[in-house]
């Protein structure tokens, strides 16, 4: 049997036309054209730049407040909520969570109200 195979007239060309070539292949060993940093490479290169240490960057991750306007999300969904009801000043998303906010007891209106850091007392 593995005369036979041996014996066959198959010819499998080296590189087939409709494969990529492999970066090994197009590259030998030591000719990349492409130099990867390491973590350590980059915050060396940063420090040895950027003298001022008030500029954010991978060592220093402190930066300014945002200049955007923070987006309020409803307290039942997680969504980003555009209404805020008046009577327990929670902030829902649409109709049907209103409807739930408006069968909420006022214990839970409160914790609610505790979890968003939002102390107000209720009448």
């Amino acid at each position: 049997m593995e005369g036979e195979l041996m014996e066959a007239d198959i010819v499998v060309p080296w590189r087939l036309s409709f494969k990529k070539i492999q970066a090994f292949d197009k590259y030998p060993k030591g000719q990349s054209t492409r130099r990867w940093k390491h973590l350590k490479q980059i915050l060396q290169a940063e420090n040895f730049h950027d003298s001022s240490p008030d500029l954010p960057n991978y060592v220093n991750i402190e930066s300014p407040p945002s200049t955007q306007p923070c987006k309020r999300i409803c307290d039942i969904t997680g969504y980003e909520a555009p209404y805020v009801d008046p009577r327990t000043n929670l902030r829902y998303a649409n109709a049907h969570v209103f409807k739930t906010l408006r069968s909420l007891s006022p214990d839970q209106v409160h914790q609610y109200l505790s979890i968003r850091n939002a102390a107000v007392v209720l009448k």
